[in-house]
């Protein structure tokens, strides 16, 4: 069986779809990493894409969060 990688696009939506049906949801890199099943460079791409639009935000420790409403 060969696997097909999954979509960008399909892996951010469930991963904000994670974090609004999980409100307080606080996770490593790592942990997010197994969560949804990523390798480490996906994984970093992804969240950082989440940061920069401001989905996400990073906490001092280095935990991501779900950035405030505006």
């Amino acid at each position: 069986m060969i696997l097909q990688p999954v979509p960008s696009a399909d892996i951010l939506y469930r991963i904000r779809g994670e974090y609004r049906e999980m409100p307080g949801l606080r996770l490593t890199p790592a942990q997010a990493q197994r969560l949804w099943g990523l390798d480490r460079a996906a994984c970093d791409s992804l969240l950082a894409e989440l940061v920069s639009t401001g989905f996400l935000a990073r906490t001092r420790d280095g935990a991501f969060v779900r950035s405030s409403p505006r």
